[in-house]
Protein backbone atom coordinates (compact mmCIF):
# COMPACT_ATOMS: atom_id res chain seq x y z
CA UNK A 1 0.00 0.00 0.00
CA UNK A 2 1.22 3.17 -0.74
CA UNK A 3 1.21 7.02 1.62
CA UNK A 4 -1.51 8.84 0.16
CA UNK A 5 0.73 11.42 -1.18
CA UNK A 6 1.98 9.11 -2.99
CA UNK A 7 -1.37 7.35 -4.01
CA UNK A 8 -1.69 10.51 -5.36
CA UNK A 9 1.06 11.13 -7.10
CA UNK A 10 0.91 7.90 -9.01
CA UNK A 11 -2.74 8.62 -10.56
CA UNK A 12 -1.56 12.09 -11.08
CA UNK A 13 1.15 9.74 -13.35
CA UNK A 14 -0.97 7.42 -15.07
CA UNK A 15 -3.45 10.43 -15.87
CA UNK A 16 -0.04 12.03 -17.24
CA UNK A 17 0.54 9.29 -19.37
CA UNK A 18 -2.48 9.48 -21.10
CA UNK A 19 -2.17 12.89 -21.57
CA UNK A 20 0.94 12.16 -23.32
CA UNK A 21 -0.36 9.52 -25.47
CA UNK A 22 -2.80 12.70 -26.66
CA UNK A 23 -0.04 14.96 -27.32
CA UNK A 24 1.40 12.69 -29.49
CA UNK A 25 -2.18 11.93 -31.79
CA UNK A 26 -2.94 15.80 -32.36
CA UNK A 27 0.94 16.09 -33.63
CA UNK A 28 -0.13 12.48 -35.86
CA UNK A 29 -3.21 13.96 -37.02
CA UNK A 30 -1.53 17.35 -37.83
CA UNK A 31 1.60 16.01 -39.50
CA UNK A 32 -0.66 13.40 -41.85
CA UNK A 33 -2.50 16.32 -42.55
CA UNK A 34 0.38 17.77 -44.20
CA UNK A 35 1.24 14.84 -46.02
CA UNK A 36 4.01 14.10 -43.69
CA UNK A 37 3.38 10.23 -43.33
CA UNK A 38 6.33 9.58 -41.76
CA UNK A 39 6.51 11.99 -39.01
CA UNK A 40 2.92 10.84 -38.03
CA UNK A 41 4.28 7.44 -38.23
CA UNK A 42 6.69 8.01 -35.57
CA UNK A 43 4.44 10.41 -33.64
CA UNK A 44 1.89 7.03 -33.57
CA UNK A 45 4.35 4.77 -32.06
CA UNK A 46 5.04 7.38 -29.51
CA UNK A 47 1.08 7.36 -29.01
CA UNK A 48 1.68 3.41 -28.36
CA UNK A 49 4.50 3.74 -25.91
CA UNK A 50 2.76 6.51 -23.61
CA UNK A 51 -0.44 4.16 -23.58
CA UNK A 52 1.81 1.08 -22.72
CA UNK A 53 3.65 3.15 -19.79
CA UNK A 54 -0.39 4.09 -18.83
CA UNK A 55 -1.09 0.45 -18.55
CA UNK A 56 2.64 0.10 -16.24
CA UNK A 57 1.03 2.54 -13.88
CA UNK A 58 -2.78 1.02 -13.81
CA UNK A 59 -1.39 -2.59 -13.22
CA UNK A 60 1.11 -1.08 -10.22
CA UNK A 61 -1.45 0.85 -8.72
CA UNK A 62 -3.55 -2.10 -8.41
CA UNK A 63 -1.13 -4.11 -7.66
CA UNK A 64 -0.02 -2.20 -4.21
CA UNK A 65 -3.75 -1.86 -3.08
CA UNK A 66 -3.01 1.89 -4.39
CA UNK A 67 -6.27 3.96 -5.05
CA UNK A 68 -6.61 5.01 -8.76
CA UNK A 69 -8.13 7.71 -9.48
CA UNK A 70 -9.39 8.66 -12.92
CA UNK A 71 -9.20 12.76 -14.33
CA UNK A 72 -10.67 14.35 -17.60
CA UNK A 73 -7.95 14.12 -20.26
CA UNK A 74 -6.88 17.68 -21.07
CA UNK A 75 -7.39 18.48 -24.79
CA UNK A 76 -3.75 18.52 -26.41
CA UNK A 77 -2.94 21.10 -29.01
CA UNK A 78 -5.17 21.53 -31.52
CA UNK A 79 -3.26 22.60 -34.05
CA UNK A 80 0.70 23.21 -34.90
CA UNK A 81 2.23 26.30 -37.10
CA UNK A 82 4.72 24.16 -38.60
CA UNK A 83 6.33 20.29 -38.60
CA UNK A 84 9.31 21.69 -36.22
CA UNK A 85 6.68 23.14 -34.11
CA UNK A 86 5.05 19.80 -33.89
CA UNK A 87 7.98 17.94 -32.74
CA UNK A 88 9.19 21.05 -30.54
CA UNK A 89 5.55 20.20 -28.92
CA UNK A 90 6.50 16.69 -28.28
CA UNK A 91 9.80 17.47 -26.63
CA UNK A 92 8.51 20.15 -24.45
CA UNK A 93 6.20 17.69 -23.27
CA UNK A 94 8.56 15.30 -22.54
CA UNK A 95 10.51 17.62 -20.91
CA UNK A 96 7.66 18.27 -18.26
CA UNK A 97 7.15 14.18 -18.01
CA UNK A 98 10.59 13.88 -16.85
CA UNK A 99 10.22 16.80 -14.47
CA UNK A 100 6.51 15.04 -12.62
CA UNK A 101 8.76 11.57 -12.93
CA UNK A 102 11.52 12.99 -10.94
CA UNK A 103 9.03 14.44 -8.75
CA UNK A 104 7.61 10.92 -8.46
CA UNK A 105 10.84 9.30 -7.52
CA UNK A 106 11.55 12.21 -4.91
CA UNK A 107 7.85 11.15 -3.30
CA UNK A 108 8.44 7.24 -3.38
CA UNK A 109 12.15 7.86 -1.75
CA UNK A 110 10.81 10.33 0.99
CA UNK A 111 8.25 7.40 1.55
CA UNK A 112 10.69 4.86 2.03
CA UNK A 113 9.25 3.02 -0.25
CA UNK A 114 11.44 0.83 -2.22
CA UNK A 115 9.51 -0.84 -4.53
CA UNK A 116 7.87 2.15 -5.92
CA UNK A 117 11.30 3.46 -5.99
CA UNK A 118 12.59 0.68 -8.39
CA UNK A 119 9.53 0.42 -10.41
CA UNK A 120 9.90 4.23 -10.92
CA UNK A 121 13.53 3.52 -12.16
CA UNK A 122 12.46 1.86 -15.21
CA UNK A 123 10.23 5.23 -15.54
CA UNK A 124 13.61 7.39 -14.86
CA UNK A 125 15.54 5.83 -17.57
CA UNK A 126 13.03 5.78 -20.22
CA UNK A 127 13.02 9.45 -20.05
CA UNK A 128 16.14 9.79 -20.95
CA UNK A 129 15.53 7.98 -23.60
CA UNK A 130 12.34 9.70 -24.80
CA UNK A 131 14.20 13.38 -24.75
CA UNK A 132 17.30 12.31 -26.50
CA UNK A 133 15.34 10.85 -29.26
CA UNK A 134 12.65 13.52 -28.77
CA UNK A 135 15.38 16.48 -28.93
CA UNK A 136 17.11 14.36 -32.43
CA UNK A 137 13.91 14.44 -34.10
CA UNK A 138 13.82 18.31 -33.47
CA UNK A 139 17.31 18.64 -34.37
CA UNK A 140 16.88 16.97 -37.61
CA UNK A 141 13.82 19.07 -38.49
CA UNK A 142 15.67 21.82 -37.92
CA UNK A 143 18.27 21.09 -40.48
CA UNK A 144 15.91 20.27 -43.31
CA UNK A 145 12.92 22.63 -42.25
CA UNK A 146 13.80 25.43 -45.40
CA UNK A 147 14.41 22.30 -48.17
CA UNK A 148 11.64 20.28 -49.11
CA UNK A 149 13.43 17.53 -50.63
CA UNK A 150 15.43 16.88 -47.56
CA UNK A 151 12.18 17.35 -45.43
CA UNK A 152 10.74 14.55 -47.97
CA UNK A 153 13.95 12.81 -47.42
CA UNK A 154 13.16 12.67 -43.35
CA UNK A 155 9.58 11.70 -43.55
CA UNK A 156 10.66 8.80 -45.58
CA UNK A 157 13.62 8.37 -42.97
CA UNK A 158 11.15 7.92 -40.53
CA UNK A 159 8.45 5.88 -42.06
CA UNK A 160 10.74 3.27 -41.64
CA UNK A 161 10.76 3.22 -37.06
CA UNK A 162 9.86 -0.17 -36.06
CA UNK A 163 8.14 -0.29 -32.47
CA UNK A 164 10.22 -0.62 -29.08
CA UNK A 165 9.32 -3.81 -27.97
CA UNK A 166 7.50 -4.05 -24.53
CA UNK A 167 9.22 -5.40 -21.88
CA UNK A 168 7.16 -8.21 -21.92
CA UNK A 169 8.45 -8.69 -25.61
CA UNK A 170 12.32 -8.21 -24.80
Amino acid sequence: MFSKKLDAAMSKQFNMELYSSYVYLAAASYLNSKNLEGFAHWMNLQVQEELQHAAKFYHYILERDGNLVLTDVKAPPKTFKSPLAACEAALAHERKNTKQINGLMDIAIAAKDHACAAFLQWFVDEQVEEEAQTSQLVENVKMVQDSGGALFMLDRELAKRQPTPTAEEA
